[in-house]
C-alpha cells in the first residue's frame, strides 16, 4: 500500500465574537482539511490549523508523503526532521498553534492522523485500538466558557444563530454554563479569563461554584494576562473554588513565573495545581517544569505536539513523574474532535477532562457526513468504526473552501479585531494586571 495522492482543502468556519487575552475572535476561524488516498482505494483524513503557514508546511511535506507506505510513520518523522526548538519556546506573544517553530510538527501531526485513519480502515480497527488499546471508551470534555459580545459569528448570509448572547458579567457566564451543561452534559467547567478585571473573573468563578456546587471541578485560564502578584492573589482568592479537581492555568508568563506563583501559594498552604500549554510546549519542557514545580498539569494537543502518538508519549512521561495531563483546544471541526478523542482514549494518564471549542462552531459548518459529533454526558464515545470513524461531506468542504478563498485574511489576528470592534487603541500587553 502506498500514498497515491495528497490534497489540501483550506476552509473558513463561522466563529462567534469570543474574547481572550489575545483579543477578539474574527467572524471566521481558519482550518485545513487534509485528504490522503492510497493506491488501493483507501482514504485517510485529518484536520489542521488554518492559514498560509499551515498550508506551506503541508505542501513542504507533500513530496515525502506521496509514494510512502502509510504504516512507516517513524521513517517519515526521521526524514522530515525535528522542528527547530531554538529561541523563544513559549507561545506567550503568539496565537496558540500559530508559532512558526512548530509548523513542521503540526504538518507531521496532520499526516500522522490521516495515515492512522488509513491504517485503521485497512485492518478494520479504530485508531485508538491500533496504539495499544483504549484506556477509556469515551473522552470527557469540559464546558469551555468565554466572555463574549453579542452575535454568533460569520458575515452576511453566513451569520449563525447566537444561542448565548452577550456574556460579559458573572451572571451571564453562569447562564452560558447552564446552557452548555444542559445541552452537552459536561461534568467539568473551564473559564477563559484574562479579559475583564481579575476581581470580576474571581467573582465569575465564585458564582459558578455557587450555581453548580463542588461536584463540578473548576479551572480558569487567563493566557498569561496576570503578573506573579496578581496570579497569587487570584490563587489565594479561589483556593476553595479551584480545589477538588480544578486548576489555575497559565496565570502568568514563563516557566520561572509559574514556579514563583507555585512557590508563593504553597507558602500559604494553597496547593492549587498550575496547568500550562505555554510554559510547556514540548516533551523536552516537561522534566524542567517538574523539577522547578512550575507545572502540575500539562495541556497536550495532538496538533501542535506532533500527533496522537506524541500525546500518548506525553501521558506516559507525565504519569512516571506524577504530573497530570489534560488537553488544549483551538477552534475546530469534527475531524479534529475525533483526533482529540482518540488521543485522550489512548492516554491513560489523562484524568482531567479535555478542552474543546466545538460548541462554538455550528451544525451549518460541519464537514462530516451525518453532522456534528455527539456528546454523551459530556464525553465523546469511541465507536467500533475503523480509523477515526468519520467520513467527509465533500459538498460542505467545497462550500467552506470557497468561503476561505473569498476572505481577505489568511492569519488569525485577535488584536486587530479588538481594534476594529471594541477599542481602536487596544494592544495585547502582558501582564495586563
Amino acid at each position: 500500500m502506498r500514498i497515491s495522492s495528497f490534497s489540501i482543502h483550506p476552509v473558513a468556519v463561522a466563529d462567534p465574537p469570543i474574547r481572550s487575552s489575545y483579543g477578539l475572535h474574527s467572524p471566521y476561524a481558519l482550518r485545513t482539511i487534509l485528504i490522503l488516498n492510497t493506491d488501493d482505494g483507501i482514504s485517510g483524513v485529518a484536520e489542521a490549523h488554518g492559514g498560509d503557514g499551515s498550508i506551506a508546511a503541508l505542501n513542504a511535506i507533500r513530496p515525502m508523503v506521496v509514494g510512502m507506505d502509510p504504516f512507516q510513520l517513524h521513517a517519515l518523522w526521521s526524514n522530515w526532521g525535528k522542528p527547530d526548538t531554538s529561541g523563544d519556546r513559549s507561545q506567550t506573544w503568539m496565537v496558540p498553534g500559530e508559532n512558526p517553530r512548530d509548523a513542521r510538527t503540526r504538518a507531521f501531526a496532520a499526516v500522522e492522523a490521516a495515515c492512522l485513519d488509513i491504517i485503521g480502515k485497512a485492518v478494520g480497527k479504530p485508531v485508538c485500538d491500533l496504539l495499544g488499546g483504549r484506556a477509556r471508551d469515551a473522552a470527557p470534555f469540559s464546558a469551555y466558557l468565554f466572555y463574549k459580545h453579542a452575535g454568533g459569528g460569520g458575515e452576511g448570509a453566513d451569520v449563525r444563530e447566537d444561542e448565548y448572547g452577550e456574556c460579559l458579567s458573572p451572571e451571564t457566564m453562569v447562564r452560558q454554563c447552564r446552557q452548555m451543561i444542559e445541552k452537552y452534559g459536561y461534568k467539568e467547567i473551564k473559564l477563559k479569563g484574562g479579559v475583564l478585571d481579575p476581581e470580576i473573573e474571581i467573582e465569575t468563578i465564585r458564582a459558578l461554584r455557587r450555581e453548580f456546587g463542588p461536584t463540578y471541578p473548576l479551572r480558569i485560564d487567563p493566557n498569561c494576562a496576570w503578573s506573579v502578584e496578581t496570579s497569587v492573589h487570584v490563587g489565594r482568592s479561589l483556593r476553595e473554588e479551584l480545589s477538588g479537581g480544578g486548576y489555575l492555568e497559565d496565570p502568568t508568563a514563563s516557566m520561572e513565573g509559574m514556579a514563583e506563583v507555585r512557590k508563593r501559594l504553597l507558602a500559604e498552604g494553597i496547593d492549587t495545581p498550575l496547568a500550562s500549554n505555554v510554559a510547556v510546549t514540548g516533551l523536552d519542557d516537561v522534566v524542567p517544569a517538574w523539577r522547578t514545580d512550575a507545572v502540575q498539569v500539562v495541556l497536550s494537543d495532538p496538533h501542535y505536539w506532533g500527533g496522537i502518538r506524541n500525546v500518548q508519549r506525553l501521558s506516559d512521561l507525565c504519569d512516571a513523574l506524577g504530573v497530570g495531563v489534560s488537553m488544549h483546544s483551538n477552534n475546530h471541526l469534527g475531524v479534529s474532535m475525533m483526533i482529540m478523542a482518540h488521543a485522550c482514549c489512548v492516554s491513560p494518564g489523562m484524568h482531567f477532562a479535555c478542552d474543546t471549542h466545538y460548541p462554538w462552531q455550528s451544525e451549518q459548518d460541519e464537514v462530516l457526513v451525518g453532522g456534528r459529533v455527539k456528546f454523551v454526558e459530556g464525553a465523546v464515545v469511541i465507536s467500533d468504526k475503523p480509523g477515526l470513524g468519520v467520513e467527509l461531506d465533500m459538498d460542505q468542504v467545497a462550500r467552506l473552501e470557497e468561503r476561505y478563498n473569498n476572505l481577505p485574511y489568511r492569519k488569525r489576528d485577535d488584536a486587530a479585531e479588538m481594534r476594529k470592534h471594541v477599542d481602536p487603541a487596544w494592544q495585547r500587553v502582558l501582564p495586563r494586571w
